[in-house]
């Protein structure tokens, strides 16, 4: 199964990266790193969520819905062409209230912090990105036939870390420690370090790891 980091490194993902770049008016190589912090913490978000009955149920309602059954991803030209519709947006602000909650401000800050981008164009970044993100999800949860609780956290954690259980964990309990903000933002530098280490093999490392000074 890929994970999010080996759609971002894909054909798609540069399509992907590109879109959310001309939507959002900001530079493909800080857009491209927003999204390479941004989107696994958004997923660990989730995972943490989903440690509940309510939160992995609430999950799979949204994954289970025909704006999330990974179509999106079939015509990226249409999503992104004439610019991202309105209904989107509004969709992707829900994603983001959903998964984040009161942690928001938090994660946003950190990757603000991370990237030089102001607060505001990390917001647009990642409110673009949650219906993609939701779509792909949705798209691997329908062809694995994952229909319960444990399964959408494995899913999440294989999609993410991607490699051992220990790596895994690891990169969750970092960005359970960002989205309790139980630090300063600091911690974004280790999660980095993580999704880096991760990806090194796939090339994203390289695309990406001038910007984050590895």
């Amino acid at each position: 199964m890929a994970g999010i980091l080996d759609l971002l490194n894909s054909d798609m993902g540069k399509q992907i990266i590109g879109g959310i770049s001309n939507e959002t008016k900001q530079p493909a190589d800080k857009t491209a790193s927003v999204l390479s912090m941004g989107l696994p913490i958004l997923m660990g978000a989730m995972k943490k969520n989903a440690k509940s009955e309510q939160g992995a149920a609430g999950l799979m309602s949204a994954l289970s819905n025909s704006k999330h059954d990974g179509s999106l991803l079939d015509n990226l030209g249409g999503f992104f062409g004439g610019g991202v519709n309105e209904d989107s947006k509004i969709d992707g602000l829900g994603i983001l209230g959903h998964a984040l909650g009161g942690s928001q401000d938090n994660v946003v800050g950190a990757l603000s912090k991370k990237s030089g981008m102001d607060s505001n164009s990390v917001m647009q970044i990642l409110q673009v990105a949650a219906p993609i993100l939701l779509g792909y999800l949705g798209k691997e949860k329908r062809q694995q036939n994952v229909d319960s609780q444990s399964g959408i956290t494995s899913l999440l954690g294989n999609m993410m870390a991607g490699n051992s259980q220990e790596e895994q964990d690891k990169e969750q309990s970092l960005i359970e420690s960002l989205l309790d903000g139980d630090n300063d933002g600091s911690i974004i530098d280790d999660v980095a370090g993580m999704v880096l280490g991760n990806s090194s093999k796939s090339g994203l490392g390289g695309m990406i790891g001038g910007f984050f000074g590895k």
